[in-house]
């Protein structure tokens, strides 16, 4: 669903509901309490200061609530934009030093800027171009790769490997030195977690196991115990600054922007339709480009990092009653808040809990129930959403998202190159029925009518001048309709081959006709000269009419011209 305004600002709050608004809090405050610790951990996935995954849940969430369009959708650090964003700036620089944030930030700018520029030339729609099986696939593939990633941590060994299965492997080998009070720290957050969860989906188990660990970790003084803490993390309202160097690099990180740009489009573009639909809400996907690419530059000039739509955050939100931007402002509130005043605790907070709860975030993003689901029904999909898993777990993120779009497109090339055809005869109560093409079934004496259910284009040109010539060799002074009702594009080549087929079938002494046309194709055909080749009856508006007037020219005994 669309909605178009002049000043598309407050659609995701307005109109607000007094009656509601205790209840927008409460989903607000919920998704402080489980989003906080997520963000920290998407924030050490990215490779930066903890502190700026906190960032993320201010201002650019609050920009989005007021320039959005979706009711639900929450904006925030993403576990694919920032395994995307660490994969990316990988080699240019020390992860989490000074030159690191400085490029985040630019990538953060830069990716606001093309979401905006996309909006302005309405590329919204590129978003579809993402298929379900491939994004599940992605998801996934990010998934293993952030869970792997942090068997390290919890176990506190430490690799020199960038590469997943390497960083993996070197673990594994080194299982002997393990840190056993780390270990246990892991083993206990992933316990109040998966424990909290089997009681009620409402227990904020990562809040708990946070605070938990934090004050566990002051208590004792587990740093003296051998287990890695993050330190102190700044307070304070993050200072609004355009990054002064490092510009030179854009060129080099285009291809991290593009792809970054790319799965905000798709993952945000879903997430903003499916809870559109289920509250038969409007939304439109455009007006959400302006609000991501605005919190997106929000972010960048905070010294945060690429923020993205969330559909975990926003399930959280749906699931405690929130119903628009104004528990997302609810939650933004909060955030201030802790910064302000709750940063100083952070400093004890292991390193192992947080690696601990990102693996788990990383194991949500595992889709085996979606995998397993395209299998039953889709092998040759299934490939396409395996091919992506192994790529984007084993090889990188970004080279992930190009294979993706890559084949997303061959798939949608695939589908058109080899579509369904068919041939339609009547039963014996007189209803049409699709047979096989090789069957040359008959619709009525001497008449074959083939319908082709694709676009008539460059790479499926061949396979229809094939069947229509195998048809009229057997209907010999017959005729030959062509349902065009599935046709909703001809291109040159296509046209240059109806040209053809139609002297080619004349020698054969088949009258060829087309029925069903649409408009637009009508168009096209008449512009590309086809139609003045065709005799002047050969356009039916329905195939009934086709069959009506095959039926009477033989009822009057007329033979076939």
């Amino acid at each position: 669903m669309a909605q178009h305004r002049v000043l598309p600002i407050l659609q995701g709050i307005r109109p607000i509901q007094a009656s509601h608004i205790s209840t927008e809090l409460i989903a607000g405050a919920t998704l402080a309490a489980l989003g906080i610790p997520e963000v920290l951990g998407y924030a050490k996935i990215a490779g930066m200061p903890v502190v700026t995954g906190l960032y993320t849940l201010l201002f650019p969430l609050v920009i989005f609530a007021i320039l959005g369009s979706s009711r639900h959708l929450v904006v925030g650090a993403d576990s694919a934009t920032a395994a995307i964003l660490a994969a990316g700036l990988s080699g240019l620089a020390v992860v989490g030093s000074a030159h690191w944030v400085t490029l985040a930030a630019i990538v953060a700018i830069v990716t606001g800027v093309v979401l905006i520029i996309a909006r302005l030339i309405r590329l919204g729609f590129l978003a579809d171009f993402l298929s379900r099986s491939v994004l599940i696939g992605f998801l996934t593939g990010v998934g293993i790769q952030v869970a792997f990633r942090q068997v390290g941590p919890m176990v506190g060994v430490s690799s020199p490997q960038r590469n997943t299965a390497g960083a993996v492997i070197h673990t594994l080998s080194h299982l002997n030195e393990a840190h056993a009070v780390t270990v246990g720290v892991s083993a206990g957050v992933l316990i109040v977690i998966v424990g909290g969860r089997f009681i009620s989906r409402r227990i904020p188990g990562p809040l708990l196991a946070v605070v938990g660990t934090i004050f566990l970790s002051w208590a004792i003084n587990l740093n003296t115990h051998g287990v890695s803490t993050l330190g102190k993390v700044p307070s304070g309202f993050p200072g609004f600054s355009v990054p002064t160097s490092s510009w030179n690099t854009v060129p080099t990180l285009l291809g991290t922007v593009g792809a970054i740009a790319l799965v905000i489009l798709a993952q945000s573009s879903a997430t903003s339709r499916a809870y559109a639909e289920r509250y038969e809400e409007a939304f439109d996907e455009n007006v959400d480009l302006i609000g991501l690419g605005a919190a997106n530059l929000a972010a960048g000039l905070t010294g945060s990092f690429v923020v993205n739509g969330s559909p975990t955050k926003t399930q959280i939100v749906d699931s405690a009653g929130g119903r628009s931007q104004l528990a997302q402002l609810s939650t933004a509130a909060i955030v201030l808040v802790v910064l302000l005043f709750f940063t100083g605790p952070l400093r004890y907070l292991p390193e192992a809990a947080l690696a601990s709860v990102i693996f788990l975030i990383g194991i949500e993003l595992v889709d085996l129930t979606g995998m397993r689901g395209i299998w039953k029904v889709r092998r040759g999909e299934f490939v396409i959403a395996a091919a992506t898993v192994v790529v984007v777990a084993g090889v990188g993120v970004k080279e992930g998202v190009i294979l993706a779009v890559v084949l997303s497109l061959l798939d949608y090339v695939r589908r058109g190159y080899r579509p369904s055809r068919s041939v339609l005869a009547r039963n014996e109560r007189g209803h049409l029925h699709s047979h096989p093409v090789d069957s040359a079934s008959q619709a009525a004496p001497g008449l074959i009518i083939y319908r082709f259910a694709a676009d008539l284009f460059y790479a499926n040109t061949n396979s229809f001048a094939t069947d229509v010539l195998m048809l009229a060799d057997h209907i010999p002074g017959g005729w030959l309709c062509i349902d065009a009702s599935a046709i909703a594009d001809i291109d040159y080549s296509g046209s240059r081959t109806l040209l053809t087929l139609n002297d080619q079938i004349s020698k054969r002494q088949v009258r060829l006709v087309i029925a069903d046309l649409i408009h637009p194709v009508h168009v096209e055909l008449t512009r590309y000269g086809i139609l003045d080749g065709l005799d002047d009856d050969a356009i039916y508006d329905t195939l009934l009419d086709v069959i009506e007037a095959r039926d009477a020219m033989l009822g009057t005994g007329s033979s076939e011209s």
